[in-house]
């Protein structure tokens, strides 16, 4: 057999290895992530027994309080009016904070221009400017996508920009050397080089957004999942308090494990010193 064959051989035994390593990191991780989830649940649920119900519930207590409201269709009807709106400032948030900030970090002129009014913005609390929001857009869904829009906007602006003007210089004059076109530029380098920048500026944003929908539910109009949150706590129901919240955070861990399964698939080279 040849050298050229012993290598490729070689390699292939490896790859295996490696893959097989990483599928048993896998399965470990996911062991070990499943028994912290199950010890946290049943400390929780003996605590729970032990407190008041007027001050905190077990899981056996919140999920048969879950199965009543889903079962209601209460639940949903409030989650889907908030989901709607998040779905839409989230993403007016993500297209113009990606556009604003590749047009920043690319364009000079702009950067110098809109840099102060973005920092002073970014600087300004998001809950001071929800008077003027509601002036601007009334009590109503508009007002509420406009403050998740505010709290999603800068982490995928800011990320964006840093993303674009962190691109490798010396890669960019190997592609002008070839004579490569702008868009062919942008396709081949830029983008690429931004993705983990823009992705991780996505999954800043969904927190962020989480947070938005919520106090929007409850300050510009009270409605939504911020309005079951608050009923529950005006009638003494830590329960449903619970069932208000915990879809919250299912949601936005679903969001941050999905937006990573993304960016394992378009840019799968920040992923291989991890896994190495």
């Amino acid at each position: 057999m040849s050298n050229v064959a012993l290598e490729l051989e070689r390699r292939a035994t490896a790859r295996a290895a490696a893959a097989r390593l990483r599928q048993r990191q896998a399965a470990r991780d996911g062991a070990v992530r499943a028994a912290a989830v199950a010890v946290v649940l049943v400390l929780w649920e003996v605590v729970g027994r032990q407190m008041s119900p007027f001050l905190f519930a077990p899981p056996s207590r919140i999920a048969a309080a879950a199965a009543e409201m889903l079962a209601s269709g209460e639940l949903w009807r409030y989650l889907s009016e908030s989901l709607k709106v998040f779905v839409v400032g989230l993403s007016l948030g993500a297209v113009a904070g990606v556009l604003v900030g590749v047009a920043m970090a690319r364009f000079r002129v702009l950067d110098l221009a809109l840099e102060p009014m973005m920092i002073a913005l970014y600087s300004t609390p998001t809950v001071a400017l929800m008077p003027l929001v509601i002036v601007w857009f009334g009590l109503g869904l508009r007002a509420k996508a406009a403050v998740i829009f505010l709290f999603a906007l800068f982490p995928i602006l800011l990320n964006t920009y840093q993303g674009v003007k962190s691109v490798d210089p010396r890669l960019l004059e190997v592609a002008r050397s070839f004579r490569s076109p702008e868009r062919a530029l942008w396709g081949d380098v830029i983008i690429p080089s931004s993705l983990p920048f823009i992705v991780a500026g996505l999954r800043l944003a969904i927190g962020r957004g989480l947070v938005g929908m919520l106090i929007s539910d409850l300050y510009v109009a009270v409605s939504g999942i911020g309005y079951l949150i608050m009923r529950a706590q005006q009638h003494v129901r830590i329960d449903q308090m619970f069932v208000g919240i915990l879809p919250l955070s299912l949601l936005g861990v679903t969001l941050v494990q999905g937006l990573r399964w993304l960016e394992g698939k378009v840019a799968p080279w920040q992923h291989q010193g991890r896994d190495d």
